[in-house]
């Protein structure tokens, strides 16, 4: 039985930082993740995207924010179950509770932090013909090193900031040969400031921006060579292409946590946002994997709502 102060469900960038949060009021900490090393997605899908929205850093890598909030977090010690999912969670007599995970390992504290992200997830597929015959054969939906894209033609389908992020970033840094970024709506759901970005990289002839159309078919032998576009007025486009990838954001699931008797919510979990409380007194949500009026899924949010759970737990304990 590991024995803890907080056990801490979801080794992200948000569970790191309450580590360090937990740690300036003397309170030990120990994750949880099922994932094989520390980071979350930053660190297993996409560690070399750049993030602008870190105070303090006009960008950084995924990969490096990680390496950061381990070093922060590291002076105080947690502890690291990896490559276990958390499986079960049983309150005892003394008002502790036990986690449990898929091998059987326990932990046992007064207070629980769940920041498992978006969860279990898998990437949203568009409902193309033949698509898995060309998935990692010229079809990606996450882009985990721009370096295999250099030198080679990329179109990018999407209008969320992963989508807007990527496109610029393979353009501005030099990587690709030729970006096209195709979206089915004139309208973006980015940060404005990316959406110009990409409009400001059209009107310099850098990137093809399409909108208002969307890829409906693929080609090629044992390689992807085209995508066709269907566009809502001006009807179809071959593009020759090395690669094709749709980030269409992630379909999450929280896995075996929505059996827990957690109030839930659009696959999320409801908490307090004065303190980031869940239903059951002792355990807490933050980041992505919580809901409440006004959420912004942003890593930012996530560590503010990392804190003030932390402050209350505090609390709590004592």
């Amino acid at each position: 039985m590991i024995k803890t102060d907080i056990v801490i469900i979801g080794a992200g960038p948000v569970g790191l930082f309450t580590v360090f949060e937990a740690g300036l009021l003397k309170l030990k900490s120990h994750l949880i993740d099922s994932l094989p090393q520390a980071g979350g997605q930053c660190s297993e899908i996409y560690p070399k995207k750049p993030i602008y929205d870190i105070p303090g850093f006009p960008t950084i890598l995924a990969g490096e924010l990680v390496k950061n909030l381990m070093e922060q977090a590291a002076p105080f010690k947690p502890g690291f179950t990896l490559g276990e999912a958390a499986l079960s969670i049983e309150k005892t007599k003394d008002n502790l509770f036990v986690v449990k995970t898929e091998k059987g390992t326990a932990h046992e504290a007064p207070i629980v932090i769940i920041a498992g992200g978006l969860g279990v997830f898998e990437p949203r597929k568009p409902p193309i013909q033949d698509l898995a015959k060309f998935e990692d054969n010229g079809i990606e939906y996450i882009i985990k090193d721009p370096e295999f894209y250099r030198n080679k033609r990329c179109v990018i389908a999407g209008g969320g900031d992963s989508a807007l992020d990527w496109a610029f970033f393979l353009v501005d840094e030099k990587i690709a040969k030729k970006v096209t970024l195709v979206h089915r709506s004139s309208s973006f759901r980015g940060h404005l400031d990316s959406v110009q970005k990409i409009i400001n990289l059209s009107e310099e002839k850098k990137i093809d921006l399409i909108t208002e159309a969307e890829v409906v078919n693929i080609q090629g032998n044992e390689k992807l060579e085209s995508v066709i576009l269907e566009h809502q007025t001006n009807g179809l486009q071959t593009i020759e292409t090395d690669h094709f990838i749709p980030l269409f954001g992630l379909k999450p699931s929280l896995g075996p946590i929505a059996n827990w008797g957690l109030e839930i919510e659009k696959n999320a979990i409801v908490v307090n946002p004065k303190d980031y409380s869940t239903n059951i007194p002792g355990i807490y949500a933050v980041g992505d994997v919580n809901t409440y009026e006004n959420k912004l899924k942003l890593i930012l949010c996530g560590f503010h709502e990392g804190t003030m759970a932390v402050q209350s737990a505090f609390a709590r304990i004592h």
